[in-house]
Order: C-alpha cells, then sequence, then structure tokens
C-alpha cells in the first residue's frame, strides 16, 4: 500500500496536525510562520505559493510558481540557468567565450519562456540557496511523483540540490522514475570525520586561518549571544556578500528572517566582533540535517581590507564546527582554489525535473537545458572551477 499524503497552504495550515519529531517541530517553526504572513516578508525577493507535503510524518515545503521570471532562483529555473547564469560569464575573463555564450544563454533563454520553464513545482524547497534532505525511501518518491503530477497537472516537479555524493538514493530513485538531471553548479564538499584524515597542508591552512580571529582582534559571538538588535548589521553583511558582491539573484533575507531564525534556531548563528570598536564584522549561519550541514548565512565587512582574513577566519570557523560535530560540510559553490586548498573535493549538483505528464513543448525546454549543459556547462564548470 502506497503512503499517505496530505497537502496544505495558509488557508488549511491550521489544520495540519505536526509530527511529533525533531523533523516536525523544526518544520513547524520554520514553515508556520511564512505561511502565516508571506514568504516575502521574510525573503523579500522570493514571490511563490508556499505549501506543506506530509507523508509518513515527514514534513516536505514545496512552492509552486507560473512565470514570475524576476523571481529570486531558488523558486525561478529562468533566474537560476538564465540570468545568473549570465552574469557568471563575468568569472570565465575570457570577452569572446563570454559574448558567445551569453548569446547562446539568450536563445536558450528564449525557448525556456516559450516551454514555460517556470511553471514548476519546486519539492523540499526551504527557499534557501541549498536545501538539504531528508532520506526518502524510493516508495516515498514515487508515491509523491504520483500524487504531485496528478495534483499539478500544468506544472514541472523540480528537486533542486542534488548531488552523487550526499543524495545518491534519491538521484537514483528519481531518475529511475524519468526525471531528467539539470545539472546546476560545481558545489564543494568537505568530509570532517576527523581532523587527521584532512591533509597536513589542509590542516595547517585551517589552524592558520583561525588563529587569526585571535591575532586580529577579534572574539566570537555565539548563537545564545546575539540579540536582536544584531540582525540589522549581520543583514548588512549577508549583503555585502551574497547580493553586492555576488548576484542580486541570491536570497533577499530580511532582518525579519534572521531574527526567527536567531529565536527558533533554525540556524546556528555565529559572528566575529571586533573588541576595541565593538563592531561585528562577520557572520556566519548553519543548519544541519541527516549528518550534513551548509551555510546559507555568510557574510562579512568587505570595506576592510582583504589582508584582514574575515572570508578566512569565516571559513576556518564553520570547518570547526562541523568538526566539533562530526558532519559532512556542504560548502556551496565559489571561491574553488581556497576550498580544495582545505580538503574540499568538488561535485555536480543537480536539479531533477518531472515533466513527463506534460505536453511536448513544454518537455522540450527542459530536454534543450539539459542537453547544454551536460555537453557545455559541466565541461565549463569543471574546467573553470566555477
Amino acid at each position: 500500500m502506497n503512503p499517505a499524503i496530505q497537502i496544505y497552504n495558509h488557508e488549511t495550515i491550521h489544520q495540519l496536525q505536526w509530527p511529533d519529531t525533531e523533523q516536525g517541530s523544526y518544520a513547524k517553526r520554520y514553515l508556520l510562520p511564512l505561511l502565516s504572513h508571506s514568504p516575502t516578508a521574510f525573503i523579500e525577493n522570493v514571490t511563490t505559493e508556499l505549501w506543506v507535503l506530509l507523508i509518513d510524518n515527514i514534513v516536505i515545503p514545496f512552492t509552486v510558481n507560473d512565470q514570475e521570471y524576476d523571481n529570486c532562483y531558488v523558486c525561478s529555473p529562468y533566474t537560476h540557468y538564465v540570468t545568473y547564469a549570465k552574469q557568471e560569464l563575468a568569472l570565465l575573463q575570457q570577452p569572446v567565450i563570454e559574448t558567445i555564450l551569453a548569446a547562446l544563454l539568450n536563445t536558450v533563454g528564449l525557448g525556456l519562456r516559450l516551454g514555460r520553464i517556470n511553471q514548476t513545482v519546486h519539492m523540499n524547497n526551504w527557499l534557501l540557496s541549498t536545501n538539504l534532505y531528508v532520506n526518502l525511501t524510493s516508495l516515498q518518491l514515487t508515491t509523491i511523483v504520483d500524487y504531485m503530477s496528478k495534483r499539478f497537472p500544468t506544472h514541472s516537479l523540480a528537486w533542486r540540490s542534488l548531488n552523487p555524493t550526499t543524495t545518491s538514493a534519491q538521484l537514483e530513485s528519481l531518475a529511475k522514475q524519468g526525471c531528467k538531471m539539470i545539472p546546476s553548479r560545481q558545489i564543494y564538499l568537505l568530509p570532517t570525520d576527523q581532523m587527521g584524515g584532512l591533509p597536513s597542508k589542509a590542516r595547517w591552512l585551517i589552524k592558520r586561518d583561525y588563529s587569526l580571529i585571535e591575532k586580529n582582534g577579534y572574539e566570537l559571538i555565539n548563537p545564545d549571544e546575539l540579540k536582536k538588535v544584531d540582525m540589522s548589521r549581520l543583514r548588512d553583511l549577508y549583503n555585502a556578500l551574497y547580493l553586492d558582491k555576488y548576484s542580486r539573484c541570491n536570497p533577499w533575507l530580511s532582518e525579519r528572517f534572521l531574527d526567527l531564525a536567531r529565536q527558533e534556531r533554525l540556524l546556528n548563528l555565529y559572528a566575529l566582533r571586533h573588541i576595541e570598536s565593538g563592531r561585528i564584522d562577520a557572520v556566519l549561519g548553519y543548519f544541519n540535517r541527516e549528518g550534513i550541514m551548509t551555510t546559507p548565512v555568510f557574510g562579512y565587512n568587505t570595506e576592510l581590507p582583504q589582508a584582514t582574513g574575515l572570508y578566512r577566519m569565516l571559513s576556518a570557523l564553520l570547518i570547526r564546527l562541523a568538526l566539533e560535530h562530526g558532519y559532512l560540510l556542504h560548502e556551496s559553490s565559489g571561491a574553488a582554489q581556497f576550498k580544495r586548498n582545505r580538503g574540499a573535493a568538488a561535485d555536480i549538483e543537480y536539479t531533477a525535473i518531472y515533466d513527463q505528464h506534460l505536453p511536448g513543448y513544454r518537455r522540450w525546454g527542459w530536454s534543450l537545458l539539459g542537453s547544454v549543459l551536460n555537453r557545455i556547462g559541466v565541461p565549463i564548470m569543471k574546467k573553470y572551477k566555477f
């Protein structure tokens, strides 16, 4: 017998009996405020309908979109694969190649719009840069695909943040059901079971980077020490890195979101404060699931000289925290050589797309994207270490 599924939105969420489990409690603390108000009140560039699916006492958030081509990439495949990708071309520092690829992306983008690429339901969408997964069985995934494709017959189904290292079982199960595997980015994973397992050079670099905290006059602020009044500063530090330096396609986390994360411990927030000035100059916020941790909040005072080493301090702190708990550290993308030098290994991340229930012209858009990225995108990611 297939597992039973129930789904809820902001109008019916009061009917949900939240599971009395650690995962159920976390989901309630995280999702109920977003459903009671709106996702946009917490993540300012997200426009979406947030829903909750319950299967076998496991809570899975999902989002429903139709167009919203200017949306944050956590809900918009078009933003992820066209808008954001065009911005990333500057990293190649190859003007001729950039021009050719930009023209290709414009052409692909037109095809994707015609195929209604944004008419998509994103499963397990926590509205953050990286989604971590609860282990689901093949039967549970099959049941979800069957139910959701009938409940949302005009939408493709998408699972972001899948990779062969941490979600191999989900990838295999979804592939057997006919999902297309669309490459999204190159990520870096650091196993931190024990420090002795890291190369000696990596251990030396991490120790050196961590020593900069005291050397440069900073102190560590733990999650319990942060106050509501600090959230504005934490948001500014996050924005300075993720939005101003990287891309405004990234989630615009509001003070309200950060304070919710602080109060409910949705994220473990740590900060570095300069002892002499009393100013907070760096922040990280991580969460963990199934022995894996990732850091959707990461930022520092980019106005200070690079020699201050704030990025190195934060990274060393993050690795120390992973070591303390024995978590596999999902370091997301970017700063490839820096992460490799400290023991991280590269992997390709995928979005699994189920579109078997859609008409041919809708499936064609995803097929085109998958073909371009597997033939051109992945080799470029690997060569230039995006």
